[in-house]
C-alpha cells in the first residue's frame, strides 16, 4: 500500500505568515476554501486526490493557519490578491485551482484581475452571484444546509470559524451581499468546470445555469444528491470528476 506524502509549507506573503497543506505527487491543484473555512474540510478530497496529483490546501489570509490582523482581509477583492501573490510565491503558475463556496467565487474575482496564473478552474458550489437580500437570510440558509452535512464535516467548519475569529467570518458573510461576480464571469479566458449538488439550499440550479451560460468555456456537473459541501458528501464522485477534467486538459496540450 502506498504511503502517501504529506507537508506543510509556510510563506511570508504580503505580510502574512500563510499555511498549505500539500499531498502527493504530480500535477499541482490548489484547493481554496469558502468563507472563513481553511485547509480542514479538504481532508476527504485533498486525499482522494493526492493518489494522482501534487493537492495544495491554502489557507486564505485571515483563515485557518494563516493568521493576519482583524481589519485585513475581509473582502473578496483582498483574498483574491492574496492568492495570487501566494500562488507567485510558491511557484505554482499554471495549476488548476479548485474554490469552493466564496473560494470559488474568489477564484472569479482571481481570475478576472490575474489572468494567467491558473491553467483552469474548478468552481464547486460557487458563490458570487447576489440573491438573498440580507444576512439573516443567508444564515437561514448556512443553518439548513449544516442539517445535512456530515457532523465532522460540520465541526471543522464550525473550527475553522473560531480559528478566522467572527469579525472576519461576518465581513466575509456581508461581502455577499455587494460582490457581484456576474460582470466578471465572461473574462474568464480559461476551462472551467462548475460542480453543484442537487440538494444545495445555498446555491440554485438557476444560479449555476447563469455561471455556466456567462463564462465562455465552462461546463456544469450536477451531482444527485450533492449538499453546499458537495465535496465532502460525495467526495468520491468530486474527486473524479476533477480528475477526467486534468487529465482531459493534459490531453489537450
Amino acid at each position: 500500500m502506498l504511503t502517501t506524502m504529506t507537508r506543510d509549507v509556510w510563506l511570508e506573503v504580503q505580510g502574512v505568515r500563510t499555511y498549505a497543506k500539500v499531498m502527493g505527487a504530480g500535477p499541482r491543484i490548489v484547493l481554496v476554501p469558502g468563507m472563513g473555512c481553511s485547509h480542514l474540510y479538504f481532508k476527504p478530497l485533498q486525499t482522494a486526490l493526492s493518489r494522482d496529483f501534487e493537492v495544495w490546501a491554502y489557507d486564505p489570509a485571515g483563515q485557518g493557519l494563516s493568521r493576519a490582523p482583524q481589519h485585513q482581509y475581509r473582502i473578496t477583492r483582498e483574498v483574491s490578491d492574496h492568492l495570487a501573490h501566494w500562488l507567485r510565491a510558491a511557484g505554482l503558475q499554471g495549476s488548476v485551482l479548485f474554490g469552493h463556496s466564496q473560494g470559488g467565487e474568489v477564484l472569479v474575482d482571481f481570475q478576472a484581475r490575474h489572468p494567467g496564473l491558473a491553467s483552469r478552474l474548478v468552481l464547486c458550489a460557487p458563490t458570487g452571484l447576489p440573491e438573498y437580500p440580507n444576512i439573516p437570510a443567508q444564515i437561514l440558509y448556512l443553518f439548513v444546509d449544516s442539517l445535512r452535512e456530515r457532523p465532522v464535516l460540520s465541526l471543522r467548519v464550525i473550527r475553522s470559524y473560531f480559528m478566522a475569529g467572527p469579525g472576519r467570518v461576518w465581513a466575509l458573510l456581508h461581502d455577499q451581499l455587494h460582490h457581484d461576480t456576474l460582470p466578471q464571469l465572461p473574462q474568464i479566458r480559461v476551462p472551467v468546470l462548475i460542480v453543484a449538488g442537487t440538494r444545495d439550499p445555498i446555491v440554485r440550479p438557476k444560479m449555476m445555469s447563469t455561471f455556466r451560460e456567462a463564462i465562455p468555456h465552462a461546463r456544469l456537473l450536477e451531482i444527485k444528491g450533492g449538499t453546499h459541501a458537495v465535496h465532502d458528501s460525495h467526495t468520491a464522485e468530486v474527486a473524479q470528476a476533477v480528475r477526467e477534467f486534468v487529465t482531459e486538459g493534459k490531453a489537450e496540450i
